[in-house]
């Protein structure tokens, strides 16, 4: 787990360009339900490039403090947000890192999955207020049986088969486990599930950058990971010039007890 933890910060310019963003709706749905106000103070673990960050910011919500596992990342976000004085990145684990300080919300985007659970939950809700929330999201794959996908994981199976997409849970079903997750730990209730669903048409080469910042496709071997990405790439010409992702977001939304 902490080589994929630390693989994000050896791509971060590229996770910065092809990653999508987070749908508006999400931070709306975030905001109802904590009744955030902007001056509340949120906590944000692991804030990656700042796309999830940006999300608040541009919500007018700017009293945030970014915890960052990855140097680089946390150096990319600092220089981003330079001009917001109350965006705080502390380059640190979460598990490492303390403070006094209470918040209103803690919200995580494709990121609290590196942290275990025995210790994710108890610290984030330690960090909260009385009634603070958790939002955490979480980009879910979704697979699809159209012929260029078929073709795309013929490739898998020849050249990486344990990044196969077949055995990666569903949309539901990481939904289950991650609600269970939430509610098992003992610290938060009133759980919410939000999904958000897009389509995202890629061009050959943009698609496999976006492969490429997936923790996974980032530790191959170099030899490996090019001849993956040249089979998908004559996989996806083969049937057209582009190519359409379907991309789905899945929010955790959960109080303090």
């Amino acid at each position: 787990m902490n080589a994929l933890k630390r693989s994000f910060n050896f791509f971060a310019s590229s996770y910065e360009k092809y990653r999508p963003n987070y749908p508006d709706q999400l931070y709306k749905d975030i905001i109802h339900y904590a009744n955030l106000q902007p001056d509340d103070q949120l906590l944000e673990i692991g804030c990656g490039t700042g796309k999830a960050t940006e999300g608040f910011i541009e919500q007018d919500f700017t009293n945030i403090t970014c915890i960052e596992y990855g140097e680089n990342l946390a150096k990319l976000t600092q220089d981003k947000f330079s001009a917001y004085p109350n965006v705080k990145i502390v380059h640190s684990a979460f598990e490492d890192w303390n403070s006094a300080d209470q918040y209103t919300l803690a919200f995580s985007g494709t990121a609290f999955h590196f942290i275990s659970a025995e210790t994710g939950y108890p610290k984030t809700a330690s960090l909260l207020k009385k009634d603070g929330v958790s939002a955490f999201f979480w980009f879910a794959h979704i697979a699809s049986d159209e012929p260029v996908y078929q073709s795309i994981r013929s490739v898998y199976q020849e050249h990486a088969p344990h990044l196969d997409d077949s055995s990666i849970p569903s949309l539901e079903e990481f939904i289950h486990e991650r609600s269970d997750l939430t509610l098992h730990s003992g610290h938060f209730h009133q759980l919410q599930v939000q999904t958000y669903k897009w389509d995202h048409i890629y061009k050959p080469r943009d698609y496999i950058e976006l492969l490429n910042t997936h923790s996974g496709h980032q530790v191959l071997p170099q030899v490996q990971k090019d001849t993956l990405f040249r089979g998908i790439e004559e996989a996806i010409l083969k049937h057209g010039e582009t190519i359409t992702k379907k991309h789905a977001v899945a929010l955790f939304l959960a109080r303090k007890k």
